[in-house]
């Protein structure tokens, strides 16, 4: 099982409400819809689905993007 951390982020306390709302429905812990709903959402972007994460891939993206993002802004 992998290890867990606490994180915090700011939400608007509609969205809080729709939130804590679907969480109470699935009958969960807000934390715990919440971290499911997020890597849903995140495999549904192309994630992997498994403990495959490959940091030097993702570092190399992160930076062929920054470098995309330069140019862009660059040519105005």
């Amino acid at each position: 099982m992998a290890a867990k951390r606490r994180v915090s982020f700011s939400i608007d306390e509609f969205s809080l409400e729709l939130l804590q709302a679907a969480a109470d429905r699935a009958g969960k812990p807000l934390s715990a819809w919440l971290a499911k709903a997020a890597m849903s959402e995140a495999v549904r972007q192309g994630a992997p689905r498994e403990n495959t994460w490959d940091e030097a891939a993702a570092v190399a993206e992160d930076a062929a993007l920054a470098a995309d993002e330069a140019t862009l802004r660059a040519q105005g």
